[in-house]
């Protein structure tokens, strides 16, 4: 069980929730889809059994802090039959247009969505629950007084290491490459992970089994050089 005031008095990690306003069938979707699909942590902070969440059975539960627009989510989703996802991001275009993802492709049995920061819900998962956790291309807070804002650091790091079962992988991926030093810097202080690395190949090259985002595209347009992480929980 959880401390169910801890989300009161932790640092915010992401900026703004809303952007443009939303399309006819973006709105749509958010009144009428995402309240079937949506996750509401218990507020006892009593431990919730991830496989339960879903309306068909899964063999493995992953989780993607912050999923953008939903393009790696729903992929994974396609590519990975016997996975269930657990998709939190408080960007509410970014929500819609997963949405409008898992629609499409008949993915919805298979995705449940906490449209909000993604802490409260891994509280309330149980001890080596989650078969992989994804973050890819967060807020890297560039000012160094937000710098402690970062998803990656001494707060979030036990709580992922408690949720993370052993041999789950966790994944990073940013174009920033103080954000890049930062996490490197982090979790190689933590005895619970290890960087999957061999030679620089595994860092710069993205994974066959790594769907792309908008956000990479983008960085890849701008001239950026994007980082693939994987830690494995020992």
């Amino acid at each position: 069980m959880t401390d169910p005031d801890l989300y009161t008095t932790r640092l915010k990690t992401f900026g703004r929730r809303q952007g443009y306003k939303l399309k006819p069938r973006q709105q749509e979707l958010v009144d009428n889809l995402l309240p079937k699909l949506e996750i509401t942590p218990s507020e006892d902070g009593s431990f919730m059994d991830p496989k339960s969440l879903f309306k068909t059975d899964v063999k493995q539960v992953w989780f993607e802090v912050g999923f953008g627009g939903g393009e790696h989510c729903a992929q994974q989703l396609e590519d990975n039959p016997d996975v269930g996802m657990l998709a939190c991001e408080p960007f509410i275009n970014g929500v819609a247009m997963l949405l409008n993802h898992i629609d499409n492709r008949g993915l919805s049995d298979r995705v449940r969505i906490l449209p909000d920061d993604a802490r409260p819900l891994l509280d309330v998962m149980p001890d080596s629950s989650i078969d992989r956790l994804f973050l890819l291309f967060p807020d890297p807070w560039r000012k160094k007084r937000h710098a402690k804002r970062r998803f990656v650091g001494p707060e979030n790091l036990p709580l992922i290491s408690r949720v993370l079962k052993p041999g789950a992988e966790f994944r990073v991926g940013s174009d920033h490459m103080p954000y890049i030093d930062w996490t490197l810097e982090h979790m190689s202080q933590h005895p619970d992970f290890e960087w999957i690395c061999e030679g620089p190949s595994d860092w710069r090259v993205r994974p066959d089994d790594w769907p792309p985002t908008r956000y990479e595209q983008k960085a890849i347009r701008q001239g950026k050089l994007c980082v693939y992480l994987r830690f494995r929980r020992k």
